[in-house]
């Protein structure tokens, strides 16, 4: 525990230092810059493979369910997938938003 809060504390001025040094070096950082893009590339890739693979997910936990025939733990098992990918589902749909949300913040 204690070498976990160091770690965390190590961490976080590292980030302040670089992000500080980053943001005083130039006047449109670079860095930011491709940081930002590479996140809205990973958001696009993310948003283009999540509706296919929440479709797979919700598919293969009915077919749990269907299945079990009576198994406890299929259904439960079943049921599961199905409530995690819908929750995985709308936090990529809701990426968007949250990005937006903590460059507020930041700002």
């Amino acid at each position: 525990m204690k070498y976990r809060f160091i770690m965390c504390i190590l961490l976080i001025t590292c980030n302040c230092i670089l992000l500080s040094s980053v943001y005083a070096a130039s006047s449109t950082p670079s860095l930011v810059t491709k940081i930002n893009s590479a996140f809205n590339k990973i958001q696009g890739y993310l948003e283009k493979i999540s509706t296919p693979i929440a479709g797979v997910c919700i598919t293969s936990g009915i077919l749990i369910r269907k299945l079990s025939f009576g198994d406890e733990r299929k259904l439960i098992m079943g049921k599961q997938i199905i409530i995690n990918s819908v929750v995985g589902y709308a936090a990529i749909r809701l990426l968007d938003v949250i990005i937006k949300f903590i460059e507020t913040v930041a700002k």
